[in-house]
This record gives structure tokens, C-alpha cells and sequence, in this order.
């Protein structure tokens, strides 16, 4: 399901990005470089415009990515997000690379966002950036099938956040919610769900051996601390609340942190509980290799009814070939 993204060179100090988010005539706050074998060498300095010739040089020369120093990540950063929209409906840049960086700018939100939770900016950027994935999304199944294969392999709670919303999306327009606004709605509880693990050190959530009961109790509460720190900004519609509080909610009861099952469980709540599982097992941790889709599929198909059968089938169906 998921690969390393192809043609990404990590350069220690800086951050690889692709030629095609930078917009023509459109002036970079930051410096350009790039790697001529050798070494990392400054190919344009801050400040000068980005035209159609500039791209056209790079292009002629087989270069299709650049590095940012790490003193320039947030210039970049900022940067990307304010033209995000416009790159997902450029249909001359290449759905792989669209993908690509629509999943970068969610990583790198957050980072940002898990940083500083209850700041309101950080909040609007996550339903901006939702909105932007939405559109992405609905250009397709190839759209959906470009960004699974985007994915890190490699769990993190950025990552994994950044799935889960991609995955609920996918998940919601397959089962028959068309409307962008509904998908938004989604998206943003879906992209938000762990933010109440920002309450809980990371030498717990990041704990190789069995957790305490203590640490365990303390793991249960995430959700109602995630719903706090959201309705706290009084910035997303209510119905997002549902995937922060009920991700780990079960069809049976079983769940936490209510206990709710069945018919008290919003819609939105049991997408993003299959999306949120399934993504936790199919990528790897420190203590241990990751699943494959099909026996994490297996695994929650077996899980005594935890997951409303009918949309854990149409999840099923929505990850084969065909989609059918």
C-alpha cells in the first residue's frame, strides 16, 4: 500500500522539494539549491523572481527537485501552503507529484500544529489545508490511488494524522458523501483526531515496553482532551468534534473514551475509527514491522464486530484494484 516517495534524496540540513511547487512568476523568500553530485550548491538566492524560463533551465538539465536550508523551512513552508490550491488543480503537473506535495504540506502542518495546539492560526490552516486535500481527492480514484501510495511507512503521530484525514476522506466520498463541505467537515476532525496526545509526553506515547495501567489511563483520555483543545477555538463546525472524540470508539461497546456503541456512534466517528486502525497497523513502529493491507483487513474483519460491518466492507472494497 504504502512506498517511500520515489525520487527523494534526504541531504543532511536540508529539505528536498519538487521543482513543480514553485509557481511561476511567483518571488521565493528563501534560497534554492541544488545538488550537482557533489555537494549542495546555492542555485538561486532569495527574493528573485521564479519564471517560466528559470523552470525551463532546471528541466533541460534532468533537475526536478531542489533543497531548502533548514533556516529557510518556514519561509518554504509558508510559501507552499499559500499556493497549495493552486497546485492541486494544475492538471500540467503530474498527479504523482501533486500527491506528493499536497502530503508534504500536511506534514509539515502537523508539525506546526502539534507544536502549538491551541493556537487559532494552526486551526485554520488545518481546515485550509483540508479543503485543499478535498479538492485533490475528488479529482478521482487515481487521485486517492496516487496519494495511498505517497503515504510514509513509517509511523508518526504527523504521519499517521495526516493518513487517517486522507484515508476518512477517501473513505467518506466512497460511501456517498459528495458534498466538499460534508468532506471538509470530515477531514479537519479526521486530520485532528490525536491532537489531545499533545497533553501526554512523548516518552509514553513513544514507549517500547507495556504500558503502566497509569499510562494506559492516561493514553484514554486523548480524545476528550483532543475535544477540548478544539472546541476551546471555537474554529471548526461541531461535526468535526466527532472523529477527535470517538476515533476509538467500537461498534460493541468496547471502545473508549464512552464506551458508546452502534447507533451512538456519529458516521464520522466509525470512518475515521477503521482509518485510523488500519493505518496504525499497516505502518512500522520502532517494536515492530508494519502489517500488510490485507492481513490488517483480516485482523479487523475477526474483531468481534468492533467496526460497522457495512463500512469496513465498502473500506475493503474502496483499497482493491478496482475499487468494486
Amino acid at each position: 500500500m504504502k512506498t517511500a516517495t520515489p525520487g527523494r534524496k534526504s541531504i543532511t540540513g536540508y529539505l528536498p522539494i519538487y521543482l513543480d511547487s514553485l509557481r511561476p512568476d511567483t518571488v521565493p523568500e528563501f534560497d534554492l539549491f541544488i545538488d550537482n553530485g557533489v555537494s549542495v550548491v546555492l542555485y538561486r538566492s532569495a527574493c528573485l523572481p521564479f519564471n517560466d524560463e528559470t523552470r525551463r533551465e532546471l528541466l533541460e538539465n534532468n533537475v526536478s527537485r531542489l533543497y531548502v536550508s533548514g533556516s529557510d523551512q518556514r519561509a518554504y513552508r509558508t510559501y507552499l501552503e499559500g499556493h497549495l490550491r493552486l497546485i492541486v488543480y494544475d492538471s500540467s503537473i503530474k498527479e504523482s507529484v501533486r500527491a506528493g506535495i499536497v502530503y508534504d504540506s500536511a506534514r509539515y502542518l502537523m508539525e506546526d500544529l502539534f507544536a502549538k495546539p491551541t493556537v487559532g492560526a494552526n486551526i485554520r490552516r488545518s481546515q485550509e489545508l483540508v479543503e485543499s486535500t478535498v479538492g485533490f481527492v475528488l479529482t478521482g480514484r487515481a487521485a486517492f490511488e496516487t496519494l495511498l501510495k505517497v503515504m510514509s511507512f513509517d509511523y508518526s503521530t504527523y504521519t499517521h494524522s495526516v493518513n487517517v484525514c486522507a484515508l476518512s476522506l477517501a473513505l467518506g466520498q466512497f460511501t456517498g458523501i459528495k458534498d466538499p463541505a460534508e468532506l471538509k467537515v470530515l477531514g479537519t476532525g479526521a486530520l485532528l483526531h490525536d491532537i489531545g496526545k499533545t497533553r501526554i509526553a512523548d516518552s509514553i506515547l513513544n514507549k517500547i515496553e507495556p504500558l503502566s495501567r497509569a499510562e494506559v489511563e492516561l493514553i484514554h483520555k486523548h480524545p476528550e482532551w483532543g475535544y477540548d483543545i478544539v472546541k476551546d477555538t471555537d474554529l471548526v463546525d461541531q461535526d468535526s468534534y466527532h472523529p477527535i472524540l470517538q476515533h476509538h470508539e467500537r461498534d460493541n461497546g468496547t471502545g473508549y473514551p464512552r464506551g458508546m456503541g452502534g447507533h451512538e456512534i456519529h458516521l464520522y466517528g466509525k470512518i475515521s475509527a477503521i482509518a485510523d486502525v488500519f493505518d496504525a497497523m499497516t505502518t512500522r513502529r520502532v517494536y515492530r514491522s508494519a502489517v500488510d493491507a490485507y492481513p490488517a483487513l483480516k485482523f479487523m474483519f475477526a474483531d468481534d464486530d468492533a467496526f460497522d460491518r457495512h463500512l469496513l466492507e465498502q473500506f475493503a472494497k474502496m483499497l482493491g484494484p478496482s475499487g468494486s
